[in-house]
Order: C-alpha cells, then structure tokens, then sequence
C-alpha cells in the first residue's frame, strides 16, 4: 500500500543557483506594488477592448488564470500587439518600496549565482530591485521579453531560461509567490520555495492565487523570506 504522505522536501545543501521571482516575493506582498500594476492592467483592457471597468476586470482575471498573464490572453484572442501594455502597465510609483539591507544581506550570503526570472520586464525589475538596493546581488533578469512573451508556468519559459544561464535545475532553487508556477521547476529537479502572506496582513490576491501550499511541487512555505533565507540557505 501507497504512502500518501508529502515526499521529504528537498534541501539546499547542492544549490549552486538562486532563482527568485520578483512581484510579491522580494517585496511584501502588504505593500500592494502589484495593486497598481493589475490597475493599470484593469484600464488597459477597458480601453483596448471598449468594454466597462467591471468587464474589463472580468476579462483580466479570466486570461490570467488561463493564460498565465493578462497580456498573453489579449495576444491569443484579439491579436494584441504587447510593446503598449508593457510599457503602460508598469508605470508605477514605486516609492512604497524601501531599502531592504537584511534582504540584501541574506542574499549576498547565498552560496553561488542569484538570477530573476519574472513575467514582468526588465526595466521594472530594476527598477524594484534598485528601490530594495538588492540590484547589485544579482546576475542577470530573464523577463517576459527574455522568454519571448511566453509567461511561467509555460515549460518553454523555464527550457529557455535554463538553456540561456547555462542552469543545472538539479543544483538550482526556486522561490514563487505562485504555487502553479513551481510546478515545472520541481519537476526539473529544482528544490521550490513558496512565499505566502503573513497571515496577519491583507492582502489583494484571487482566491486561487492563494492555493498550492500542500502540493507535492512546493518542497518548503515561507511567510518571512529574509529569516527563511537566514535559517536554510546561508553558510
């Protein structure tokens, strides 16, 4: 008879590569910056399809969750050019952000590479990281444009960003505020690192976006990444 218990999650002691998402996992999740982006996202798709404020937030969720990213449901069913919504979407105030030096601190510890791989874009990934002060940490971005506009969880998006970094997945981490986007790197071999909310503070998340933190693909669950980091992964 079959155990139904969770395999023994995988550890960290062979992990030559960090890989972190960027959105909700460097920063607190409280902070609502993604608030502002799925805004934008909302007046995008109102605008671009003539539709209401309500429709239009329908029509968002529901490309979200089935396409991976708002942008990608917009390409596949109207034919959407992206270079416009990339370049209004992420027009945001990123002041809420704050130096982050205990993160900063905890990544610089880790023993080997430290990479992003993200659905947003590079120049608002820098832009986070240089308002955490955690730029200089790392190697490289792998955005959506890297991925040639495919968003995770898409297996092609993970292919193309281990082939580009050169990344042996078996030796490599990989911390989600997502769990349906840790299912492929698990099943890579890369150990996965789910980043929740404390459960203390609000947040703004879909209910499905929340779900995950008991499937098999999520070897550990993290609401603190700075002492999860401190505790499991640095020398």
């Amino acid at each position: 008879m079959q155990s139904s218990a969770k395999p023994v999650p995988r550890a960290f002691v062979e992990v030559e590569t960090w890989v972190f998402d960027l959105d909700n996992t460097l920063y607190p999740h409280d902070l609502n910056l993604w608030q502002q982006i799925d805004e934008r996202i909302r007046a995008f798709v109102s605008d671009y399809l003539k539709v209401t404020k309500d429709e239009a937030f329908r029509v968002q969720k529901d490309y979200y969750k089935r396409y991976g990213t708002t942008m990608r449901g917009l390409m596949a069913e109207h034919g959407m050019k992206p270079d416009d919504f990339l370049e209004s979407v992420h027009q945001i105030d990123h002041s809420p952000l704050l130096p982050n030096p205990q993160l900063g601190d905890a990544i610089e510890k880790l023993p080997g590479r430290k990479l992003i791989l993200t659905n947003g874009t590079r120049k608002h990934a820098e832009a986070v990281m240089k308002r955490l002060e955690i730029d200089h940490h790392f190697e490289d971005v792998f955005d959506i444009a890297a991925a040639d506009l495919d968003p995770k969880p898409m297996p092609q998006v993970y292919d193309r960003f281990l082939k580009k970094h050169g990344v042996d997945p078996r030796k490599a981490a990989m911390f989600e505020d997502l769990a349906r986007n840790l299912s492929v790197p698990h099943a890579l071999g890369m150990t996965t690192v789910l980043v929740v909310p404390p459960a203390t503070r609000e947040v703004f998340r879909e209910g499905w976006e929340m779900e995950g933190r008991e499937a098999a693909h999520v070897d550990h669950v993290t609401d603190d990444l700075v002492e999860f980091l401190r505790a499991n992964c640095c020398p």
